[in-house]
């Protein structure tokens, strides 16, 4: 069991406070659609693609860019992270039941050697699928409220209530799960690690239910949003990536 932490936070930093920000911004881009960087200037949210599918921005970073192509015979999205970190996301109706199984696929050509997903300074990573889910606000430990709360004010929505990442990380065992190191209503699973893999497709079925379980000791919410990431910024280096279609409400292998 991972515990849940309800100790008050000592008063931020200027740069505490971005960080944080930009923590739960990244689950809030999973999530909900920001009103854009409120700390680099305000913009509007770009339009929608005929599919639902958007790119996100995260405040004050550049974006990462994301483009359809095609990769060893599949349709993919390529990503190109130059130092950049956003986010390609499509916002789900909370009404309809939560998926079980889930499938996405990715193509990593090159490892961020010095990334680490669980240290803060260092968390980037080439390849992320992230799932957002609503649930019971009241719940919040006080200090998540907190964080919560400033996230709203820095850019205009509420994070939601779980974010649950698939990552690949350069040394992480897989089967890890990380815990933000910010708040704990961010967690992170590895489902590949090492260059084992790298420049060949990777696909993954997964039992989202049973991983939201594992990660966080308790039952998810309703679905609310999907995306894939691609990011840099912390490492102040470069990544390219290929993703798959991502798929929900699939059937068991």
């Amino acid at each position: 069991m991972i515990p849940n932490s309800d100790r008050p936070a000592a008063p931020p930093t200027a740069r505490a406070t971005r960080a944080v920000a930009l923590d739960l911004a990244l689950g809030l881009a999973a999530g909900a659609a920001l009103c854009v960087s409120l700390l680099a200037g305000c913009a509007t949210t770009p339009p929608l693609a005929a599919d639902g599918w958007q790119q996100q921005t995260l405040p004050g970073k550049p974006n990462t860019h994301y483009r359809w192509t095609q990769k060893e015979g599949r349709t993919a999205l390529q990503a190109d992270s130059q130092q950049s970190a956003s986010l390609w996301r499509k916002r789900l109706d909370p009404a309809e039941p939560a998926p079980q199984q889930v499938r996405f696929s990715w193509w990593v050509q090159d490892l961020i050697p010095q990334a680490s997903v669980a240290q803060a300074h260092l968390e980037d990573s080439p390849a992320r699928v992230v799932f957002g889910f609503d649930g019971d606000r009241q719940r919040l430990s006080a200090r998540n409220r907190n964080l919560f709360d400033l996230a709203e004010t820095l850019t205009g929505e509420a994070p939601p209530f779980a974010t649950l990442m698939y990552v690949w990380d350069p040394a992480l065992p897989v089967g890890t799960v990380v815990v933000n190191p910010r708040t704990d209503r961010i967690r992170k699973i590895v489902v590949d690690s090492g260059p084992q893999h790298l420049r060949s497709w990777r696909d993954h079925q997964r039992n989202l239910a049973e991983d939201f379980r594992r990660a966080f000791n308790e039952e998810p919410g309703a679905l609310v949003s999907v995306a894939v990431m691609s990011d840099s910024d912390n490492t102040k280096s470069q990544a390219r990536s290929w993703f798959g279609p991502v798929q929900w409400g699939v059937a068991k292998p």
